[in-house]
């Protein structure tokens, strides 16, 4: 018989797009509330990638990335994304914006081969983790570099983002063997 064994602790991401930088420095500062300390902030990229969010959000969108100091059990994916849906809800009122969606949060999380992002959508490359919520391997490390697959979404295809994610996988492999846990 086979010994199932406990999942490692993840590095906690998560993704902002912001219609404005007032809205992006409210999303940061709820998000630590409900997470703790940060121990990287991306810098903030335009977000030009897709007109999608356009709409909802205006024409000049930010995008932005905090990992958290804590690490997290990854079954706890579901919950955090309906929190942070809730966040989204409560920004959109405090806010005030002309935007009817001021802020999308899209909270994932990071192992030394993967980034995992939750979503509400389901998709033929998506699982159901439970409480009605999705997520996706949207990137894999391999060969020390970050590779997409067809479904990765545009703004992650490109390098952009990949020196800060390989900055919190560093650090996500130090802290567990801090932790005495070694990587496969």
């Amino acid at each position: 018989m086979w010994e199932i064994e406990l999942p490692k602790p993840v590095k906690l991401i998560c993704g902002i797009l912001a219609s404005d930088r007032r809205s992006l420095d409210a999303a940061q500062n709820h998000l630590r509330e409900l997470y703790g300390p940060t121990d990287f902030v991306s810098e903030i990229w335009p977000f030009t990638q897709t007109e999608y969010y356009n709409d909802q959000m205006g024409q000049s969108i930010l995008r932005n990335f905090l990992a958290f100091e804590r690490l997290i059990d990854p079954g706890l994916l579901a919950q955090i994304k309906h929190q942070t849906n809730d966040l989204e809800k409560t920004l959109a009122k405090e806010l005030s914006s002309p935007w009817p969606r001021p802020i999308n949060l899209d909270p994932g999380y990071l192992e030394p081969a993967k980034l995992v992002l939750a979503s509400t959508k389901n998709f033929s490359h998506r699982i159901y983790i439970g409480q009605n919520l999705y997520a996706e391997v949207t990137l894999m490390f391999h060969q020390a570099d970050w590779r997409s697959f067809e479904f990765t979404f545009p703004d992650f295809k490109g390098d952009r983002y990949h020196a800060f994610l390989s900055q919190v996988r560093r650090r996500l492999v130090q802290q567990r063997r801090q932790l005495g846990q070694t990587e496969e």
